[in-house]
């Protein structure tokens, strides 16, 4: 199966380039609730080693999933 051309942002329609600037939007803001609640967050109340979410919430880009999975299942009350 051949691989797609990368298209460039001038060759992106409007409503595609709007698209991505939102999804990167909410992944930015995501993220840097997740991060912040991350580093006020005493290890104990953490499912899972602090050091793997800050890894995680701080390198990868996961259009929203890292920090949503955090926010949803990272966090003991």
């Amino acid at each position: 199966m051949a691989a797609m051309p990368k298209k460039r942002w001038s060759e992106l329609s409007p409503k595609a380039k709007v698209a991505i600037v939102a999804v990167a939007a909410v992944d930015a803001g995501l993220r840097a609730w997740a991060l912040r609640d991350l580093a006020g967050r005493d290890a104990a109340h953490v499912n899972g080693p602090k050091w793997v979410w800050v890894g995680a919430l701080g390198t990868l880009s996961t259009s929203g999933i890292a920090p949503a999975a955090y926010l949803l299942v990272g966090r003991r009350s």
